[in-house]
């Protein structure tokens, strides 16, 4: 079961301007092949699938952590998203006056024609995010040179992503990103290791580009974040820091096996309803509703 908290892992900037067409890049990032939808179920079914998990127990709670805080990632890049749509359309419950005109030179008219200005489970093309991108071989050291490989995509994606957005609020996003996900490269290339013998970490960094080089990311090196795994639970998947230790293969500090801080993440932003698509309700029956509820 994941432990859910009403935090984003990091905090986003307000965009400084409504941005549809940075909107639809990142979408790339949550429902594209190697998007985080993607490293969500694919460690979430090699995990629930996971056979002789007691005789290889390390592995297993590896794969577990790095599951839930993908579900994290997830929740980040749609509230990315969801910021860069807001005030994208007029603020108009008159259908007449067509408050999302605005909107249909947008790239990703799914974002107001399917959806409620909001995040969707879809790639930068529009593409529905579909389960033939899991893969759960059943074979552990299949499993993990896949999932090496789809970190070390998925990086090459963000990065592109943040070269084609401005917005402080998506490269605020990408830039945590780069980090977390290059924590799970770095412990699945130590997996492969443990398992094979194979010095994988010579091979990072994949793309050949440090995070050092975007000031977003470089901000969370800085704090050490790069070189953290965390333990998703109080008590169980505590075995995975006999993999994940060591030194990094970037900088040769030793990384570190942790419990979240309880001043972990940042506030949830409060967006403002949208009310020519009566979301959530108009004011006088969500007031209606409150007082029915008190």
């Amino acid at each position: 079961m994941i432990l859910r908290m009403d935090r984003l892992q990091t905090e986003l900037p307000m965009p400084k301007s409504p941005s549809p067409n940075d909107a639809a890049a990142l979408q790339e990032l949550l429902g594209g092949k190697y998007g985080e939808m993607s490293t969500l179920m694919n460690y979430t079914f090699q995990s629930f699938n996971m056979r002789g998990r007691i005789q290889i127990r390390p592995f297993y709670d590896l794969i577990a952590n790095i599951a839930t805080e993908e579900y994290g990632h997830i929740e980040l890049v749609s509230y990315a998203i969801n910021m860069l749509l807001t005030g994208t359309a007029k603020r108009d419950p008159d259908p007449v006056t067509a408050p999302l005109e605005g909107a249909k030179d947008a790239r990703n008219s799914y974002h107001y024609l399917a959806s409620g200005q909001a995040a969707l489970p879809m790639d930068s093309m529009g593409n529905w995010w579909n389960g033939s991108y899991v893969t759960c071989t059943g074979n552990l050291k299949t499993d993990l040179l896949f999932n090496f490989n789809l970190e070390c995509q998925a990086r090459a994606n963000k990065i592109r992503a943040y070269e084609t957005v401005k917005d402080p609020c998506a490269r605020a996003m990408v830039g945590y990103l780069l980090v977390r996900g290059g924590v799970h490269i770095v412990a699945y290339a130590k997996a492969l290791e443990k398992l094979t013998g194979v010095d994988v970490g010579k091979l990072l960094p994949i793309p050949d580009v440090s995070n050092k080089k975007f000031p977003e990311a470089r901000v969370h090196e800085e704090k050490g974040l790069h070189r953290k795994l965390y333990q998703f639970s109080p008590t169980d998947y505590a075995t995975a820091n006999k993999i994940w230790n060591g030194p990094h293969p970037e900088d040769g500090q030793e990384v570190t096996f942790e419990h979240l801080p309880k001043d972990f993440g940042a506030p949830v932003p409060d967006l403002a309803a949208e009310p020519q698509l009566n979301a959530p309700l108009d004011p006088d029956t969500i007031a209606d509703v409150m007082k029915k509820m008190k």
